[in-house]
């Protein structure tokens, strides 16, 4: 990447509901509240690691997500390994998350990465995966790249 390039600082996404999503991605996914901002009209919570802002929840949106509009495909968390990926599926699971595939899926088939493939709450399409250990498992479409299609 070319030295004046940007980097990727945080994620915002529109939601329906703050205290439903804030629940979601604080005890389901793991991220912890750095701030919250709780005046009628303008809620918002800022989520990260250590300190670090990694999204932003704005109690915005009127509707689910859409897949149909250009925007936002989907979200990506890379774990270290297939066993964290497993992990994070019984956790969903419990949570009563449903699963567009059903346990980890490579990428591709062949691949090494894989993980598993979810929806947030309002609809936005989560993905949970790890770069190595998913050779084994057979990809739900050999051709196309199975994050992509979901």
């Amino acid at each position: 990447m070319p030295p004046h390039a940007p980097r990727t600082g945080h994620i915002g996404l529109s939601v329906t509901d703050l205290d439903r999503s804030l629940a979601f991605y604080r005890d389901v996914i793991g991220l912890e509240v750095i701030t919250e901002g709780k005046e009628e009209g303008r809620r918002f919570a800022f989520l990260g690691h250590a300190g670090a802002i990694a999204f932003t929840l704005w109690q915005q949106a009127q509707a689910p997500f859409e897949r149909g509009p250009a925007g936002l495909h989907h979200l990506a968390f890379e774990v270290d390994t297939i066993d964290r990926v497993r992990a994070c599926e019984a956790e969903l699971r419990a949570y009563g998350v449903e699963f567009a595939y059903d346990g980890v899926v490579p990428h591709g088939e062949g691949a090494g990465s894989g993980g598993i493939f979810f929806h947030d709450p309002d609809g936005i399409r989560l993905e949970i995966y790890a770069p190595t250990g998913a050779e084994s498992a057979q990809a739900p479409v050999a051709a196309a790249p199975t994050c992509g299609f979901f």
